[in-house]
């Protein structure tokens, strides 16, 4: 039974690599919570679609997420609550809206929602938890999104929110 510690611990080893975030899997400090996600899957799902997407997008001269100062300088205490929205505006607004006649695409961006929806969840159960709420700055920086996409027809409006994904991602990785 020489070879048993050794194995033990090879066993060991494997079962913590294991439990590790998945390639491409990051993990998110979001104030009080934390949230691990694929961003790289997340990535190359927009990616594959993102010429398609945006070339639906008739009005070029708006945005919806990069309005001056929506998302940035968020206190990092408000990070988890404005992150919440911003997947639930994702989940609940923009994906709904985002159909198309090429099903890829729609494949692309069900997985995408997916993605979001599952997020939400554990950033929604992490924010009941810690009783996060909302900084007075954050909740005017999402009306702001708000109003700039139902300044727009729903359609429109998805589809540019979509277009606009790698703003929200790029925020997202931003080192605070």
């Amino acid at each position: 039974m020489r070879g048993s510690p050794l194995f033990l611990c090879l066993f060991s080893t494997s079962c913590w690599v294991n439990l590790m975030p998945t390639a491409g899997g990051k993990i998110f400090h979001l104030g009080a919570c934390r949230l691990s996600m694929s961003m790289a899957e997340i990535r190359a799902g927009f990616t594959a679609i993102k010429a398609d997407i945006q070339s639906r997008d008739p009005i070029r001269t708006l945005s919806i997420l990069s309005h001056p100062h929506s998302l940035h300088k968020v206190k990092s205490s408000d990070r988890c609550c404005i992150t919440h929205q911003l997947f639930t505006f994702y989940v609940d607004k923009v994906f709904k809206h985002c159909r198309t006649e090429d099903s890829f695409v729609n494949r692309k961006i069900s997985s995408i929602a997916n993605s979001f929806l599952s997020a939400r969840r554990k950033l929604g159960q992490c924010r009941e938890q810690n009783s996060c709420v909302c900084g007075e700055e954050s909740m005017e920086k999402f009306k702001q999104i708000l109003a700039n996409y139902e300044g727009l027809n729903v359609t429109s409006a998805a589809m540019k929110s979509l277009g606009e994904l790698d703003i929200l991602l790029d925020w997202m990785e931003k080192p605070r």
